[in-house]
């Protein structure tokens, strides 16, 4: 498939890099975590990182004032495997380059995506790349195989934590897998076989190939 950048114009109903920031002392925060054996970690909320300076300017500036989290997806991974959306737009940030997958909310038909409507956008290292609530994501992919990639993930706090508890009133509540998460998963994802929703149709994309 075609990779496209974030500087493209293709990625304007996605998203937007956001200008203004020096991200340096979160770039050496985020290398001093080791990386996983193998596969992708995430913490939706990493200390160290929040330390950092660029945090208070991320919440009150991007965000409006709103609490936020900062945390981190890390590790190797080139496959589509799932998309999932936020009611929130979340900004990513990468040590080095790194690749997401994107869809569109409205191209979910009847509760199915097809992955032929999946766009890839390249982002470059150290810039904030704001991923809006409207548009579906997943976990990052790596540019550079020896390396993987290390992304810093901003968004409202309590996102990505535990699932509330509320009884379904509608299909779309069914989708939820966790707080402010909302996911479909294709048939031959891990998150399939736990039960996910199934939602996406078509192949499993794989940057690698």
């Amino acid at each position: 498939m075609k990779i496209y950048s974030v500087m493209d114009p293709e990625f304007k109903a996605y998203g937007q890099v956001v200008k203004g920031y020096d991200t340096a002392e979160l770039l050496d925060a985020m290398k001093k975590i080791e990386m996983p054996a193998a596969g992708v970690a995430y913490e939706a909320s990493i200390a160290s990182l929040e330390y950092c300076g660029i945090f208070g300017k991320l919440q009150n500036n991007e965000y409006g004032g709103m609490p936020i989290q900062l945390g981190m997806c890390w590790g190797h991974n080139t496959k589509l495997n799932c998309l999932e959306y936020h009611r929130d737009s979340e900004i990513n940030i990468g040590v080095g380059d790194f690749i997401l997958l994107l869809a569109k909310q409205d191209e979910i038909v009847d509760g199915v995506l097809d992955t032929a409507k999946v766009k890839a956008f390249r982002a470059p290292a150290g810039v904030p790349v704001e991923v809006f609530a409207t548009s579906l994501h997943y976990a990052p992919c790596h540019v550079d195989a020896k390396e993987g990639f290390r992304v810093a993930v901003v968004l409202p706090k309590g996102t990505n934590t535990a699932v509330p508890a509320l009884t379904p009133v509608n299909e779309e509540d069914k989708w939820m897998t966790a707080c402010n998460k909302w996911l479909l998963a294709h048939a031959e994802s891990s998150e399939a076989k736990s039960g996910a929703h199934i939602g996406l149709s078509g192949k499993n994309i794989d940057i690698a190939e």
